[in-house]
């Protein structure tokens, strides 16, 4: 069971603690050193630090629901929060019933959601290594990831995991039942859902055996009712099945593009000088994170482990077919097979770990102070 701890789970809980507090250092300074008034001689509060970009979204859809007062995608100056499935918000406005302010129950909830992810996450790596250290090891590379901001902000990545890693797990042995349900429960918080259930699909035919095997097929039908769901009640109210995915076009450039115009547009934002300096670096960090996607999924291909090259081949369409590249770098999050890989990797060149920290806990620093200053831009 995930919630009977031991020792290692112990040693993973306290590693979680120490970079959450951490992250939240980093948050205190950054309203001291980079207020958004530089002539202000008080600092804000720091939870105003976590008030950024998709949290506003979030934060209206819980506030207000989908479509306020007969508003929508045919009002002016429209918002496409349709583009942002139910699950987080609905959460949201759930937790804000026990917690009065609205970013403390969204930071809450990365809290909770990001302690069950880690600790799925090291169990996970215990499966496929040996070695006693794996699941902390790979909960350091995961923890002081680049990106790992957002498992603390009030944002869906670790509610996301929170649900899809223990689905994963119970796919690992063989409890399809409770491998669905999370699984159903991950997609009303991001589409990526799908992915793995389809990463679940190609696991059970890789592994059923007996007729007791597949009898418990219809259970890997059930992550597809909450997205039918979804797009049943935007239908209702715009008249387009796909108003999510139309949502994001609108808002984010998310219109079908053959993969090789998505890579030559992303390059050309990255080096063509057309965009800012900040907006450039980040696309060569989604251009980097392309490369590195690529390589992995090979990897998974050539070792045979179909069903997690199967979510991460997912990933990279979705993400690969855009007009350009966005959030990717973020997107490394949910790639589990990559923190395991690493954990692997390291395990046998031990150099592996220290060239891995040195270069990736400062960009985790210089992308949690750009985000929590408001200078994101990826």
């Amino acid at each position: 069971m995930l919630f009977r701890l031991g020792p290692a789970d112990r040693e993973v809980l306290w590693l979680y603690l120490l970079t959450r507090a951490g992250i939240w250092t980093t948050a205190y300074c950054t309203r001291w050193l980079f207020p958004d008034d530089h002539e202000t001689r008080h600092a804000a509060s720091v939870l105003s630090s976590w008030q950024r970009w998709d949290w506003w979204h979030y934060l209206h859809i819980a506030q207000q629901g989908y479509f306020p007062g007969q508003s929508g995608p045919w009002t002016p100056d429209w918002d496409n929060r349709e583009a942002f499935f139910p699950g987080f918000p609905f959460l949201l406005r759930a937790v804000h019933t026990v917690v009065p302010s609205w970013p403390a129950a969204g930071a809450l909830i990365s809290l909770v959601a990001g302690g069950v992810a880690v600790l799925a996450l090291a169990r996970i790596a215990r499966l496929y290594l040996p070695q006693a250290d794996a699941g902390p090891r790979a909960a350091l590379f995961f923890l002081l990831s680049p990106c790992a901001v957002f498992l603390a902000a009030g944002y869906t990545e670790a509610l996301f995991l929170a649900l899809a890693l223990p689905a994963w797990l119970a796919a690992q042995r063989l409890n399809w039942p409770l491998a669905a349900v999370l699984t159903c429960l991950a997609t009303t918080v991001r589409v990526s859902g799908l992915f793995l259930a389809a990463a679940l699909a190609v696991h059970f035919l890789v592994t059923a055996r007996t007729a007791a095997d597949w009898r418990r097929l219809p259970w890997l039908a059930l992550p597809a009712l909450p997205p039918f769901l979804y797009s049943w009640y935007l239908h209702a109210h715009t008249a387009d099945w796909m108003a999510w995915k139309h949502a994001e076009e609108r808002g984010w450039y998310r219109d079908f593009h053959a993969p090789w115009e998505a890579w030559k547009n992303t390059w050309h934002a990255a080096f063509g000088h057309s965009q800012a300096t900040g907006y450039a670096l980040m696309s060569q960090a989604e251009l980097l994170t392309m490369l590195i996607g690529i390589v992995l999924c090979g990897l998974l291909v050539r070792r045979r482990r179909w069903a997690e090259a199967t979510y991460i081949g997912l990933s990279l369409w979705a993400l690969g077919t855009s007009y350009w590249y966005t959030s990717m770098p973020r997107a490394t999050l949910l790639w589990w097979p990559l923190w395991t890989g690493l954990a692997a990797w390291s395990l046998r060149r031990p150099r592996v770990k220290t060239a891995y920290l040195t270069v990736a806990a400062p960009l985790m620093t210089v992308f949690a102070i750009t985000f929590l200053s408001g200078r994101w831009a990826g």
